[in-house]
């Protein structure tokens, strides 16, 4: 599943628990899915800053 693909289902079953609530599995799978999107903005944040290196002004 793409990144894009895991934002739109996250935003739909946020959007279907408001308007209706959601079954067990939705709420398991919405975990799931907060839980791996989260450890990739994670990963993505700790790799960028990896990449910064402190500049002498001399």
């Amino acid at each position: 599943m793409e990144f894009k693909e895991v934002i739109a289902r996250i935003n739909f079953l946020y959007h279907k628990s408001q308007e209706e609530g959601l079954t067990e599995e939705e709420k398991l799978e919405q975990k799931k899915l907060k839980t791996y999107y989260i450890e990739v903005i994670k990963n993505n944040f700790r790799a960028q800053l990896n990449q910064v290196k402190k500049v002498n002004k001399k």
